[in-house]
């Protein structure tokens, strides 16, 4: 039986008496629940804390809300990861796509000796009286040449070359 259903929502007080509910259950009843939240037996290698950790955490992300796909998809390549180097370079890709400043915010720029501004709007980015879809269109209109925008107005982290030492 799940707790959630699309007219009830359970307040956090029935949360915590099913999870308090959960940590009285011995091996046999943490099965039986999981039994009864997923339709199949409960996996035998898994130990008790971790039947216990997986069935709280299903209740509640039933209730509340699980994890968002681009989440799950990211831990799923750390997963996959051969090596930390490789982890790394996977969240450092991931922090990246997440910076999108907010609407509103202005990004300042000065180039050849000009300042430039950019406003983050809803569906992109407007300069001079005119809206862009990306930062390197802004970017290669104030300069001429092909730009990462981001990068252009300080959003993104200078290159490994870049860094001081």
């Amino acid at each position: 039986m799940s707790l959630s259903t699309a007219t009830h929502r359970p307040t956090t007080g029935a949360l915590a008496k099913e999870i308090a509910h959960l940590r009285s259950l011995e091996l046999r009843g943490l099965r039986a629940r999981w039994q009864t939240l997923t339709g199949r037996e409960a996996p035998l290698h898994l130990a008790q804390y971790l039947l216990f950790a997986i069935i709280a955490y299903r209740i509640q992300a039933d209730a509340l809300g699980d994890l968002e796909n681009k989440t799950i998809q990211l831990l799923n390549k750390i997963g996959a990861a051969q090596s930390g180097t490789e982890t790394v370079s996977i969240t450092d890709a991931f922090d990246q796509r997440q910076r999108k400043p907010l609407s509103g915010t202005i990004l300042t720029r000065e180039w050849n000796g000009q300042n430039y501004r950019a406003i983050v709007v809803e569906n992109g980015f407007a300069w001079e009286g005119r809206t862009y879809n990306s930062l390197s269109k802004i970017a290669y209109a104030i300069t001429g040449t092909k730009w990462n925008g981001p990068r252009f107005f300080g959003l993104r982290d200078k290159a490994p070359s870049e860094v001081e030492q």
